[in-house]
């Protein structure tokens, strides 16, 4: 069974493409540049890569349906009209099964918590999350209509060794980080009580194994990729200062002056966005309908990425 997947030697991708692999999949994938996946494999020796920029290529669609798969991994569509396309392509072809990846930006701000992603009102807070939902609308009416065989998989906060992951203060900003590992002052917005939902590459890697592999239960169906946990940014400084065993002082700022602290516009606006939603999400449908079951907790995928940024001289210790 052929399985093509876009942007494949990303944060997704360099986990998935070796489980298809060692699933026993024909696996074809496509990235800008020749691939450098997060993790080395010996299994991306036995893949056929072929390099398209999806921007700069006006029948991406068309040429990926041209290869005759029977699955389509989609991890690099950010517009509605993308999917449009990508369905226009594959409807009719040999494709068997399209997995659309969503973003648990769809969902907007918290209401009850856990979040499930059945029944819920979604109101996302800005574009990207905007136009992801509006993928998934149009995926899920194709299905109902036109029996078109989408998934929907919606990742959390993906995070790992070797990649920025979203810190305490709801950026990439590694300042936070180095004030713990300091024994500082560590400033914080409000009470501290948002919450942050990191998962590891891997377990988002498994979701779409997963689906692939319960096809008829994934069918029309959309999943949340999550780590089943949430930190608050104060458990997530008290998480830092045991990892680097410091005893860092927490001050509690208004929001106005907390984005004093961050070093422009488009990182206070990244701030927002995170912490606005401060989500937590359910993973008992994913464990009904596919047997999933993550391997990495938040806490362990935190501190994974940590010990990473420790590893490669980005934050000081001692």
């Amino acid at each position: 069974m052929k399985v093509v997947v876009t942007g494949a030697a990303g944060h997704i991708g360099t986990y998935l493409v070796p489980m298809l692999v060692d699933a026993g999949y024909d696996v074809v994938a496509i990235t800008r540049h020749e691939p450098r996946p997060y993790e080395p494999s010996p299994a991306w020796d036995h893949v056929e890569k072929v390099l398209m920029d999806r921007s700069g290529e006006p029948a991406f669609a068309r040429r990926i349906a041209a290869m005759s798969p029977d699955v389509v991994v989609d991890l690099i569509n950010f517009d509605v009209s993308q999917t449009r396309e990508m369905v226009g392509a594959l409807s009719g072809g040999s494709c068997a099964h399209y997995l659309y990846c969503g973003s648990c930006w769809e969902h907007g701000r918290a209401t009850v918590l856990p979040t499930n992603d059945e029944g819920e009102r979604r109101a996302p807070l800005c574009h990207y999350g905007k136009d992801k939902l509006a993928s998934e609308n149009y995926l899920m009416d194709e299905w109902r209509e036109n029996e078109f065989p989408a998934t929907v998989i919606m990742p959390g906060q993906i995070s790992g060794p070797g990649w920025d992951i979203i810190g305490p203060w709801g950026t990439i900003n590694l300042k936070p980080f180095q004030k713990v590992a300091d024994g500082g002052v560590v400033e914080l917005p409000n009470f501290g009580m948002e919450t942050l939902h990191h998962v590891h590459g891997y377990d988002v890697a498994q979701v779409f194994l997963r689906a692939i592999t319960h096809r008829k239960a994934a069918l029309g169906q959309s999943f949340h990729a999550m780590s089943g946990g949430a930190i608050t940014l104060f458990g997530y400084v008290e998480l830092l200062a045991d990892f680097f065993g410091t005893s860092p002082e927490v001050r509690f700022l208004p929001w106005d002056e907390f984005k004093g602290l961050l070093d422009d516009e488009n990182q206070a606006e990244h701030a927002y966005l995170h912490l606005a939603r401060s989500g937590y999400y359910s993973i008992d449908k994913e464990r009904r309908l596919l047997g999933y079951e993550p391997r990495y907790t938040n806490v362990e995928t935190i501190r994974l990425a940590v010990q990473g940024y420790v590893d490669r001289g980005l934050i000081r210790v001692g």
